[in-house]
């Protein structure tokens, strides 16, 4: 398989199931992507929001905007940090956290579909090799975000 394939059916599976995800989450009232936002604030009560940016691989610009709609959506709230005021947490509120929980059951179901026909040991192999590029994929996208120009 050519390197290059690889990268094709990595972002034609995520592409396929961003797609489903935002379908489906439509019902929910969640426009598209909102849904990452959402779950990883459920899954980190308190993170600020840089470092989801950081964790999402997206610009702070598009994270705070993306922020700003579940919050105004009643799905999240900010909350001062005690020491500096100018850092604001963010946590889900009591709807958010009832829509991240369906949203985590969407998320396992569609893991179970996903690695369906493997083996335990296929699918710990494959954790294995999606860890080591997703690592690869980190460490270029806070290159290429900080300025730095990769020599193709």
């Amino acid at each position: 398989m050519e390197k290059e394939d690889i990268l094709r059916q990595i972002g034609s599976i995520s592409r396929a199931l961003d797609s489903i995800a935002n379908i489906e989450f439509k019902d929910l009232k969640l426009n598209r992507g909102q849904y990452l936002y959402l779950v990883r604030i459920f899954e980190r009560p308190g993170i600020i929001s840089d470092q989801l940016a950081i964790l999402l691989n997206i610009d702070r610009t598009t994270t705070s905007r993306g922020v700003r709609k579940i919050e105004q959506a009643g799905l999240v709230f900010k909350k001062d940090d005690e020491v500096n005021k100018k850092i604001k947490h963010l946590f889900v509120t009591e709807a958010g956290e009832k829509l991240a929980k369906e949203i985590e059951k969407e998320n396992t179901y569609s893991n179970e579909l996903m690695i369906k026909g493997l083996s335990k040991t296929e699918q710990a192999e494959l954790g294995r090799y999606l860890s080591i590029i997703e690592k690869n994929a980190n460490e270029n996208w806070s290159f290429v975000k900080n300025g730095g120009k990769r020599e193709y």
